[in-house]
């Protein structure tokens, strides 16, 4: 069966890993949530354990949800005699998207209502209506014209433990305190002898939590005490008291051999008062010793080893003072230079002002505020001698001499036209068959992005790595970056062009800049970064040619064209892609650029069946499908074979006057022009969109320029 557990934005693959931790048969992260495979039982075990969920959300019914009628009628055709009886009171949350349903509180109002009536026929009563705590309560969600009713197995939101007696200014909710404990790997620091420390604590938050997790706690237990999360008919009550006993056994032991391992200060009394109280609720005041103390009076740390775990102001309400971020970061440099630090801070300029260098950075959400949550480990990295360069070796040389030259050859023209991101090395050198592009972000640093192309199956593996490593060393001699900003990837080629997959789970990205617009792009997640560098000249020649008009753009990857269109003044835009993670990374390129509302349409889906479903008229259109699909979500895909049937539909869709790009990256794709010229003037404008970084790659991709035959 399965289920979904929602989560704040950033903490999806913690809480996938969690949850088959938890017994999950599978977990793949979505957006702001995980998607799970399991039993009931390991639904009500997460409900009980996970320190990272919002809610877990028990699929009872799906249907088909064009608007309102058919959302009562898909409710009023559920027997919730099975779910419920008269006597229980109800809550009902709505998360809704698309044209038919826009206001959530209409359709959890409409959901009441069908499940009211429904019952009332055939019982005679009804249910009361209790939005705090209801007996059960069920959860709506539609999209895609599709409508989900779950039972929330927790009743309501998990992050709440039961022991908050006090609060400060600006409380972190429990959850995250997990994941910025667990991005510090606390729970194996604290297995191995280490110490939790929080020099600015705030009401406790980070230190409780922390506590709890070392005694084995079950973060649902003092929410819940011995009452059942839900009342819900189909609950396994003896399920759920074997898992409750279970959990009590667990705490017990937990707590008995609880070490006095946590210390937290902080400069506003009255938090530490509050701090004092909420670990007193949560039965681990013995364990923490809390003290009134500006961070530049934290002493240095006893114990050899131990986590930093810190949430430092960052808020509208709150100081956000980069002095005060550099005064944490020289504290732990002097106080704790070789534990490891997981920092909460709150953007990316605020994590820099610490001063200290972060081997992972993940973008993750306080609320509604985008945060930036950084790991150093060690603190204080050791100092290199600077007068003592390395000397490199005879290949590295040759790979840092290339590189020289073309930085050089490309220096005024990325000055002339301002271009921070581009490609420095594309296997220059045969045997160093790497790609080198550089990332400059808004900030000023230089990120770098290494793509190590696949050797050949008779070249011995240690000779590639060798290579590899000497490539690297060049690099780094060249321009200077710590090996924490550069990302290294292998790419392998399968049938029909790259194999992309995910590589990490860092979720952390970078703001860049091409042209006029700001964008995020991510170098360590998956094998591409969100931003195609080759396509940059014709996306400013499309962006310059939407201005004023309408604007589709078709497997739309990150968006990067459909931003640059907007941010030129095209007056509509239509992006159309069947990945869920990269629509909303080109929704989050939008928001980067002030870019919103209804004029900026997105869609996921098929993009072929889309495209001949569709009956608008655009006057610039961008296609750049890949190479090959087999989604199973989608047909099969074959640019080489389907490009006929594509290229008519979109020419179709061309308003009067209007253009078509087509590009595509598959070196051996032969374009059918017979087939097409019956329908459409083709050119060839490939040359014409090189950029000069690309020049010794001129075959990196192809690009037509089609209007419809009269």
């Amino acid at each position: 069966m399965k289920f979904f557990a929602s989560c704040g934005k950033g903490l999806e693959y913690l809480l996938a890993d969690e949850l088959v931790a938890l017994g999950c048969t599978r977990a793949t992260a979505a957006i702001a949530g995980a998607n799970a495979e399991g039993e009931l039982v390991d639904a009500q075990r997460a409900v009980l354990w996970s320190r990272l969920a919002s809610r877990v959300l028990w699929p009872i019914a799906e249907f088909p949800c064009a608007d309102e009628h058919a959302l009562y009628a898909g409710v009023a055709a559920i027997d919730w005699t099975q779910h419920l009886d008269a006597s229980h009171t109800i809550a009902v949350d709505a998360h809704v998207s698309g044209d038919a349903l826009t206001h959530a509180r209409y359709a959890a109002q409409r959901v009441k209502d069908g499940i009211v009536d429904t019952l009332r026929a055939k019982t005679g009563a009804r249910p009361d209506v209790d939005v705090e705590s209801p007996d059960v309560r069920i959860n709506l969600v539609v999209r895609k014209g599709q409508a989900t009713l779950s039972i929330d197995l927790g009743g309501g939101s998990l992050h709440r433990r039961g022991w908050r007696r006090a609060q400060g200014e600006a409380p972190l909710k429990e959850n995250l305190a997990a994941a910025v404990l667990l991005r510090g790997g606390w729970p194996q620091a604290y297995a191995d002898g280490g110490d939790l420390l929080d020099p600015m604590c705030g009401s406790g938050t980070l230190l409780i939590e922390g506590a709890l997790m070392a005694a084995d706690v079950a973060p649902g237990l003092m929410r819940l005490g011995d009452t059942l999360p839900t009342r819900w008919a189909g609950f396994d009550v003896e399920t759920w008291k074997a898992l409750h006993i279970d959990a009590i056994e667990r705490e017990a032991k937990g707590r008995a051999s609880l070490r006095p391992s946590f210390t937290g200060s902080d400069l506003d009394p009255h938090a530490i008062r509050s701090a004092r109280e909420n670990a007193q609720a949560a039965g681990v005041d013995d364990a923490i010793s809390f003290a009134v103390r500006d961070v530049v009076d934290l002493p240095v740390q006893d114990n050899p080893r131990g986590v930093v775990a810190c949430n430092p102001p960052y808020d509208a309400r709150l100081a956000a003072d980069p002095a005060l971020y550099r005064a944490l970061g020289d504290a732990l440099k002097r106080a704790t230079p070789n534990w490891c630090a997981s920092l909460l801070c709150g953007d990316f300029e605020l994590a820099r002002a610490t001063g200290l260098r972060a081997q992972k950075r993940y973008q993750v959400f306080n609320g509604p505020i985008e945060c930036s949550l950084i790991v150093c480990d060690p603190i204080a990295l050791p100092a290199r001698d600077e007068t003592q360069k390395r000397e490199l070796g005879e290949g590295a040389q040759m790979v840092a001499n290339r590189l020289r030259k073309n930085l050089k050859a490309l220096r005024g023209w990325r000055e002339r036209d301002g271009v921070s991101c581009f490609r420095a090395y594309d296997a220059d050198i045969p045997e160093y068959a790497c790609a080198v592009d550089v990332y400059t972000t808004t900030g000023d640093e230089t990120w770098l992005h290494v793509q190590e192309y696949a050797a050949p199956a008779d070249i011995p593996e240690a000779t590639t790595r060798k290579r590899l490593n000497e490539l690297l060393a060049g690099v780094r001699d060249v321009f200077e970056v710590p090996k924490e900003r550069v990302a290294v990837k292998t790419r392998s080629t399968g049938k029909g062009g790259s194999k992309y997959g995910r590589f990490d789970q860092r979720s952390e990205f970078l703001h860049v800049t091409e042209g006029a617009a700001t964008l995020l792009v991510n170098l360590f997640d998956y094998l591409d970064t969100g931003l195609f560098l080759d396509h940059r000249p014709l996306r400013a020649r499309m962006a310059l040619e939407a201005r004023g008009k309408h604007f589709l753009n078709l497997f739309c990857y990150t968006g990067v064209a459909t931003v640059q269109a907007a941010v030129q003044g095209a007056v509509q835009t239509t992006s159309v892609d069947l990945s869920a993670t990269y629509l909303e990374w080109l929704a989050d390129n939008l928001r980067e650029n002030g870019i919103g509302g209804t004029r900026h349409r997105i869609a996921q889906a098929d993009a072929l069946k889309w495209l001949e479903a569709d009956t608008g008229a655009y006057d610039v259109i961008f296609c750049d499908p890949p190479t090959f699909s087999n989604s199973k979500r989608a047909d099969d895909f074959d640019v080489q074979r389907d490009q006929v049937r594509l290229l008519r539909a979109a020419v179709e869709r061309l308003a009067e006057g209007g253009v078509l790009y087509f590009s595509n990256n598959f070196r051996r794709f032969k374009l059918d022009e017979a087939a097409l010229g019956e329908f459409a003037h083709v050119e060839d404008i490939s040359a014409s969109t090189i950029p000069p970084d690309f020049a010794r790659n001129p075959r990196i991709h192809r690009a037509w320029r089609l209007t419809r035959r009269s």
